[in-house]
C-alpha cells in the first residue's frame, strides 16, 4: 500500500502461480449478509465477476475463513481540512457547540474559526494524509471531504485536499467540497472563492445558509451556491439548521430551491439538528418536501447532542446516512475515521439495538451513504464494483461489538489493506 497505509499480510498477499486464472482476485469462504452458506467471490478488472460456492483459480486469493464480506464503507461528511487541529485551540468552541442544547452553535463556529488565522497547506496536508490512511485501514473507500473557503482560510484547505485526492486515488476516492463556513452574505468574497475552488477542481459546491443573519440572507446564500452548482454542473452539500432552534428553516429553503432548480437527487442536507425540535405538523410537511426534492440527509449524532428523527425519515423512504463529521478538532475531540465505530455510537444514540436495527445502521455507512452521494449501486453482487471489506467478524452483532479494522480491504479489485498475521 502507498502513503504508509497498513501493510499486506504475506498470507493474504500470496499469489497462485497459474497460467489459467479465471479471476484477478478471489475471496474464498466468504460469509455474506442474509446467507447461511459460504461463497467465493471472483473479481476481474475491478468488478465482481462471479459469486459461487466454489469458483475457479485466481491470480490472488484472500481466505475470508467464514468472515463477513460486505461493500466497503462510505463517509459522506468529513471536515478533512480541520482534522487533528484540536490542540491548536482552547476548548471554548467545544463548550459552546455541545452546551445548552446547541443554543450557542453559531458562537462555536466563530470560536473554531480562529484556527484559520494559521491555515497553510504545508501543515494541513500531513494531517489529511493521516486521516486518509486511517480511512483505508478502516475500510473507507469514498469520502466527501469539506474544505473551508473564506478570507482567512483562502484556498489553502482546498489545495491540500486536491493534492491528497491525487495521492490517494488508488485507495480512496476523495470528493472535495468547497465550503463557505463563514457564510456568503456575512463573508464578502466567499462566493467568488467557492467558484474559484470549483474551477481549480473541487467536486462539490458546499453551503451553510443557517449561519447567515436573516432568512433573506440565508436564501441569498442558497441562491448563490446553486448558481455556481448549475453553472459548473456540480452536486451540492449544505449544512442546514445545525442548532437546537426550531425557528431555523433553511432545510425547507434548501428543499424548495432544489425543486425550483431541477436539482432533485443531486443535493444532500447535512446535520439538520433543528428537526429534533420541530412540532409534528411541521415535521410532516418537511418530510413531504424532502420526498419531493429527493433530498438525502446526513446525520452525525456523535458530534452534537441533537440529531434528525431518523426512524421517521426512513419510514418515509428518505435516504439517511451517517458521517464521521470531525476528527479531533474544535467541535469533536475523538474519531479515527472508522465508519463502523460511527454506526456503533449511533446504535446507542438512536437506541437502535435489534438485529434489524443493526442491518439498517450498517446500510447507513455503506449502501445508503453511497446512494446519498449519487454513486453507482454499492452492493455485493455480480457486476458490482469490487470495493469490499472482509470484516474480522462472522456477523454484524460481533462486528458492532468490536468495530475494529477489517481483516482485508479491497478497492477497485485490488487488496489495499490487511491485518498482519
Amino acid at each position: 500500500m502507498t502513503n504508509g497505509s497498513a501493510s499486506l499480510s504475506p498470507r493474504l498477499d500470496a499469489s497462485r502461480s497459474s497460467s489459467v486464472s479465471s479471476f484477478d482476485l478471489a475471496i474464498r469462504n466468504a460469509r455474506t449478509r442474509g446467507a447461511s452458506d459460504l461463497t467465493d467471490i471472483g473479481i476481474t478488472a475491478g468488478r465482481i465477476a462471479a459469486m459461487h460456492s466454489r469458483l475457479g483459480p485466481a491470480a490472488r486469493d484472500v481466505d475470508a475463513a467464514g468472515r463477513l464480506v460486505t461493500p466497503s464503507f462510505v463517509d459522506p461528511h468529513l471536515h478533512l481540512d480541520k482534522v487533528y487541529t484540536l490542540r491548536m485551540l482552547d476548548e471554548e468552541a467545544l463548550r459552546a457547540y455541545h452546551g445548552a442544547e446547541m443554543a450557542e452553535a453559531h458562537l462555536a463556529i466563530d470560536l473554531a474559526a480562529r484556527v484559520k488565522e494559521r491555515y497553510h497547506r504545508d501543515w494541513i496536508l500531513p494531517n489529511v494524509r493521516t486521516a486518509l490512511r486511517e480511512a483505508v485501514t478502516f475500510g473507507v473507500t469514498h469520502v466527501r471531504a469539506f474544505a473551508d473557503v473564506d478570507r482567512r482560510a483562502r484556498l489553502e484547505g482546498v489545495a491540500a485536499l486536491l493534492q491528497a485526492r491525487t495521492e490517494f486515488a488508488r485507495e480512496v476516492t476523495v470528493e472535495v467540497v468547497a465550503f463557505p463556513q463563514e457564510g456568503v452574505v456575512r463573508e464578502p468574497g466567499a462566493a467568488a472563492l467557492v467558484r474559484e475552488a470549483v474551477e481549480r477542481g473541487a467536486d462539490v459546491v458546499g453551503g451553510i445558509p443557517w449561519i447567515e443573519a436573516s432568512p433573506r440572507d440565508a436564501q441569498a446564500h442558497i441562491d448563490a451556491m446553486f448558481q455556481i452548482a448549475v453553472d459548473s454542473d456540480r452536486p451540492i452539500s449544505m449544512l442546514v439548521d445545525d442548532a437546537g432552534n426550531p425557528a431555523l428553516r433553511t432545510l425547507e429553503l434548501l428543499a424548495r430551491k432544489t425543486i425550483d432548480a431541477g436539482w432533485e437527487g443531486r443535493v444532500v442536507a447535512h446535520h439538520a439538528r433543528a428537526m429534533a425540535r420541530y412540532d409534528a405538523s411541521y415535521l410532516r410537511d418537511i418530510i413531504a418536501l424532502l420526498q419531493a426534492a429527493r433530498l438525502a440527509v446526513v446525520t452525525n449524532p456523535h458530534t452534537g447532542p441533537l440529531h434528525v428523527p431518523v426512524r421517521d425519515l426512513m419510514a418515509a423512504g428518505i435516504t439517511v446516512c451517517l458521517g464521521q463529521d470531525d476528527i479531533s478538532d474544535a467541535y469533536y475531540p475523538y474519531g479515527r475515521h472508522n465508519m463502523l465505530e460511527v454506526a456503533f455510537l449511533a446504535s446507542h444514540l438512536f437506541w437502535m439495538t435489534t438485529e434489524h436495527d443493526r442491518e439498517r445502521l450498517y446500510d447507513m455507512v455503506t449502501r445508503d451513504a453511497a446512494r446519498a452521494l449519487g454513486l453507482p449501486p454499492h452492493e455485493l453482487r455480480p457486476g458490482g464494483a469490487a470495493d469490499l471489506v472482509v470484516l474480522e467478524a462472522p456477523d454484524l452483532l460481533e462486528a458492532f461489538r468490536h468495530h475494529g479494522p477489517p481483516h482485508a480491504v479491497i478497492r477497485q479489485g485490488q487488496l489495499v489493506a490487511a491485518v498482519e498475521g
